[in-house]
């Protein structure tokens, strides 16, 4: 047997060997989004391009598409969630001071008005979080509204 076909072989055992460990799913079973919600009162248009395009990544639950299932996908996305909940978890936004709210809120509607978010890798897969031009003026206007609330 070459070289070849043993480095192949033990890739491929490698990979098969990987796919039964998984890193910790993004999921909760509580309303964890009820205290944003009621604090920073989007609308329903907001509410549903929140939930197709941010939510995934800056909540508690994520919705795991088929790809979630393979390793080491499932660890890259794993990052980007933890990464994404660092900087902004609309499930912890009980927890957030007055302060910090203000400052999320001006983060979100410059991130969005700059096309930061949603990140491009999460818009290979979900193409419908593709903000288009209305969508975006939705976003920033409720934000800067909500961060001058605050």
């Amino acid at each position: 047997m070459s070289i070849t076909k043993k480095t192949l072989g033990g890739l491929a055992v490698l990979i098969l060997v990987a796919q039964f460990f998984r890193p910790e799913k993004n999921t909760s079973s509580e309303a964890s989004l009820t205290v944003f919600l009621e604090e920073a009162k989007p609308s329903i248009e907001v509410q549903n391009i929140l939930s197709k395009a941010c939510y995934d990544c800056h909540s508690n639950n994520t919705n795991y598409l088929w790809y979630s299932k393979i390793t080491p996908i499932n660890y890259w996305m794993n990052h980007h969630i933890e990464e994404g909940k660092d900087e902004l978890n609309f499930s912890d936004w009980a927890s957030y001071s007055t302060k910090r709210k203000k400052h999320k809120m001006e983060e979100v509607y410059e991130e969005v008005e700059e096309k930061h978010m949603p990140i491009s890798p999460y818009l290979i897969t979900h193409s419908d979080a593709n903000l288009t031009d209305e969508e975006i003026k939705l976003i920033v206007d409720w934000a800067k509204e909500q961060h001058n609330n605050f």
